[in-house]
């Protein structure tokens, strides 16, 4: 092995890690709205979540992708959107709301025991005891759109204004967004394992 010499630049390099977690809720978004609904289990192919809003081998950009035009067709890495109870209520704090129901901003899973999760990097892979594998894309940017629902369901006085606070403050907290690795079904309860891939800051 070639020894390279250390460099004032060089990263800090973060060992691979493995966590314990479970699914606190499991939820399906109608073919025609991004809002989800509560269900008992999620039947999941390759394309996602059956029947789902954001099912899809692939998807149409948009303005998270401005390197390409409104519209183009590219590969769905967004099949599903994660968040964690702990992180929702800190949102909803920061709003001045009484709480944020999962549903309202389209998300499919609840994980509870694990720390900070909008913060689990790329690559994460997720391992549910029924067989199922997810792989973390990144995490999912908090958008008007969500803003909005959050506004609406939460009786907020101002909509608007309520629509555009929740980026600002659910920055970092809006969960994730992964994909589908290993096909099958995911139960509300289920047990779940976490591996976190080493880590490093590139600095170059």
């Amino acid at each position: 092995m070639l020894d390279l010499p250390i460099r004032q630049d060089d990263p800090e390099i973060l060992p691979a890690r493995k966590l314990s977690a479970r699914v606190a809720g499991v939820f399906i978004a109608p073919e025609d709205h991004f809002e989800t609904r509560a269900v008992d289990q999620l039947d999941l192919g390759f394309e996602g979540i059956e029947g789902d809003f954001h099912a899809g081998h692939t998807r149409r950009s948009g303005g998270r992708e401005p390197w390409y035009p409104r519209g183009t067709e590219m590969r769905n890495e967004r099949q599903l959107s994660i968040v964690a109870a702990d992180e929702l209520a800190l949102v909803a704090e920061r709003m001045g709301i009484a709480g944020i129901r999962p549903e309202w901003i389209g998300a499919n899973l609840v994980v509870d025991g694990i720390p900070r999760l909008s913060m689990l990097p790329s690559g994460t892979m997720m391992f549910f005891k029924g067989g199922v594998t997810l792989k973390v894309d990144a995490q999912n940017g908090p958008c008007r759109v969500a803003g909005r629902s959050v506004a609406e369901h939460a009786g907020m006085a101002d909509i608007e204004a309520g629509a555009l606070l929740f980026p600002k403050v659910a920055k970092r907290l809006r969960g994730l967004v992964a994909w589908v690795e290993k096909p099958g079904r995911i139960a509300d309860g289920e047990e779940m394992s976490v591996r976190i891939p080493e880590q490093w800051t590139y600095r170059g």
